[in-house]
């Protein structure tokens, strides 16, 4: 299987040639979108021979599309991230938005931002297949024709994944992030066996007495591992040339990793069955979320003081809805719903703003 994969990052090294420039890597993800928009030809002609289909449910061309571009996509990003190992890199042009001096993607980071991929594709397909079925009722697919379509499923999965592998950054990673937490915890909504959820706790999406729970629970272990990803990577081009933002830098860069700890925890410590654990993991979010934006103009003197105040405002807003749960006017869910928003949001705009100030360091050295 090594050999094969080698031969085959061979073919494509060749085909894109020396120059690793996006037209390249565009004309690459190109040909892997062809390669799967083959093989599903190939697979799905066979499957659906002699019969007529249901665009979605049980053996549908929706539910074929969803399985294959989930495994579609984990295996296009693999081949992408093969595509831009850093020492194939030229140290001097950085393309890899992760290859950074002294650290590098660990094989568990690797492996959720790929779950992350295939999830969102199985998801995504299996909802546009739901609402097709709505908008075509009744109607039947024959062989050929939803052949084509899980190709062309196949294809825009493979072309899409393996862009995004390539040009991964921070900031493409948190997007990634958003999307992965926003369909599944929708999943979770949607398969929860309780229909009066909300009238308890997010938390309760993830109880062993939901059919929900693994969806949930499992969205919130991979997410934390994401963040803790981010975190790492996020705050390595900050300026830190004194000791005390050297500091600074390290403390920030703790603070968002126990995040994404405490996330990851909430899921791995379901509510019924580690209740204390579980509750201590998901105020630990909170508090540390407080603590980092509060320090943050200290620590990261380096930060606009625009974004130091959105981060305060976001924290004041988190306490008043606390005060609004202590007096009975929101129910946890809502408060748990909107913290979760803003917490996740300011990640999305750290790292957005910390690339900025990385960009505006280095325009000054050049200059120098």
């Amino acid at each position: 299987m090594r050999s094969i994969g080698e031969k085959v990052m061979g073919v494509l090294r060749r085909l894109r040639g020396p120059d690793a420039s996006q037209a390249v890597y565009e004309a690459t993800a190109l040909i892997v979108g062809a390669s799967f928009l083959l093989a599903g030809v190939v697979i799905a002609l066979p499957a659906f021979w002699g019969r007529e289909l249901a665009i979605s449910g049980s053996g549908s061309i929706g539910q074929f599309a969803a399985i294959g571009g989930a495994a579609t996509a984990a295996v296009s990003f693999a081949v992408g991230r093969l595509a831009v190992r850093p020492e194939r890199l030229d140290p001097t042009a950085i393309r890899d938005g992760f290859s950074v001096p002294g650290d590098r993607l660990r094989w568990y980071d690797l492996a959720a931002i790929a779950f992350a991929h295939a999830a969102i594709a199985y998801l995504g397909w299996i909802g546009i297949a739901e609402l097709l079925e709505r908008s075509f009722t009744g109607a039947p697919v024959f062989p050929f024709p939803g052949a084509v379509l899980v190709a062309v499923a196949f294809a825009l999965t493979a072309y899409v994944c393996f862009l995004s592998a390539v040009a991964l950054t921070p900031v493409v990673l948190s997007l990634v992030l958003a999307v992965f937490l926003v369909v599944g915890a929708f999943a979770a909504m949607l398969a929860s066996s309780d229909v009066d959820w909300w009238r308890d706790n997010l938390s309760a999406l993830g109880m062993s007495s939901n059919s929900a729970s693994l969806a949930f629970n499992l969205t919130l272990i991979i997410a934390g591992v994401m963040v803790t990803t981010i975190a790492r990577y996020a705050t390595a081009g900050l300026p830190h040339s004194a000791p005390a933002d050297r500091r600074g830098r390290t403390v920030v860069r703790g603070g968002l990793i126990l995040l994404g700890v405490f996330l990851a925890c909430v899921g791995v410590f379901p509510v019924d069955e580690f209740f204390v654990v579980h509750n201590t993991v998901a105020t630990g979010m909170a508090v540390v979320f407080a603590v980092v934006v509060v320090g943050l103009p200290w620590w990261l003197p380096t930060m606009p003081r625009v974004f130091v105040g959105l981060g305060w405002a976001y924290v004041l807003v988190i306490v008043l809805l606390a005060v609004f749960f202590a007096t009975g006017y929101y129910n946890l869910t809502a408060v748990e719903l909107i913290a979760a928003v803003l917490i996740f949001s300011w990640i999305i705009v750290f790292l957005r703003t910390a690339g900025s100030v990385v960009a505006v360091a280095r325009h000054e050295v050049v200059e120098v």
